[in-house]
């Protein structure tokens, strides 16, 4: 063999000892990749599967309006919405939903809607817990729900045994100390096609009516408020549905999802026409993926105060 020949072969030999290299660095970088995204794969799927969608955030509002009776002046409400039974909350959640309630010992408790998830068989002995929980809740001036457009009658019954007062398009008038009564509204779902305006504000239709009187409606939808702002006096709606969408983008209160409903006021806070409306994060899932992301379940406290 000649000496150009066995240059040659050394070159061939190097090129190849390089090519090998190149491919072994590749297949770390590869390797390295794939664990990465796998950790970060597994991350974001246990928490927003696993975390996001089971600790509780309390969301605190201070509610101050003149029209508001001194004797309510340090009203207490609790408003939570979407529990959602079995779809990412179940019995262990309930106690701390309990805990997180009555630990703040609310005048009223109010109630927004979708009880049990309509993709989960609850069994009669869950029925039967869930019941229970509830009705542990402790409210001084009473509990008050409406139905959201997933709630079948046997969600009536579980209300019922829990001590809640269920509004369908009616109305209660909430009294303290003194003759000056608050105004509270029920109004049913409107995705379910059985809201009724006229029903559920009849107070204002009695020859005695106060034109002045504060008044709280409960809706499901968010949406609602649009037919009521502008032809009934409600001074705060309280909502739930939305989810506030789910998924948010941070910073730019943003949410991912818009459902039927929620479309134009998905987000936990909107002002219209003199109007106050706070719509609950809801407490379970029912989207499809059932995960949350900067989202995460609410009970929402709202404190009354009179200038």
């Amino acid at each position: 063999m000649t000496r150009e020949e066995i240059n040659e072969e050394k070159q061939k030999e190097i090129f190849e000892d390089e090519k090998k290299e190149k491919i072994k660095k590749i297949m770390k970088i590869f390797v390295k990749t794939v664990v990465i995204i796998t950790i970060l794969g597994t991350l974001f799927f246990t928490y927003t599967t696993y975390i996001s969608t089971v600790k509780i955030q309390v969301r605190e509002y201070r509610i101050t309006d003149s029209k508001i009776p001194e004797s309510f002046d340090g009203l207490k409400i609790i408003h939570f919405s979407d529990l959602h039974y079995g779809s990412t909350m179940f019995e262990e959640n309930l106690k701390d939903i309990k805990k997180i309630i009555n630990e703040r010992n609310p005048d009223v408790i109010v109630f927004t809607g979708d009880l049990i998830d309509t993709n989960y068989e609850i069994t009669e002995k869950q029925k039967e817990v869930l019941a229970k929980r509830l009705k542990e809740l402790d409210a001084s001036l009473g509990k008050y729900a409406i139905l959201g457009d997933e709630d079948s009658e046997e969600i009536i019954t579980i209300l019922n045994q829990s001590d809640f007062t269920i509004l369908k398009n009616e109305y209660e008038l909430i009294y303290q100390e003194k003759n000056e009564p608050i105004l509270l509204v029920g109004l049913e779902s409107e995705e379910a096609k059985k809201q009724d305006l006229e029903s559920g504000y009849s107070y204002f239709k009695q020859e005695t009516y106060n034109s002045n009187i504060y008044t709280i409606t409960l809706v499901h939808e968010p949406d609602s408020i649009l037919n009521i702002s502008e032809n009934y006096p409600t001074d705060i709606v309280l909502a739930g549905h939305s989810h506030n969408g789910y998924i948010r983008i941070p910073f730019l209160n943003i949410p991912l999802e818009r459902k039927p409903g929620a479309k134009k006021y998905p987000n936990e806070y909107y002002e219209i026409q003199n109007t106050k409306l706070y719509v609950s994060s809801g407490l379970g899932t029912n989207n499809q993926t059932g995960i949350r992301l900067f989202c995460r379940p609410t009970i929402n406290f709202y404190r009354f105060s009179t200038k």
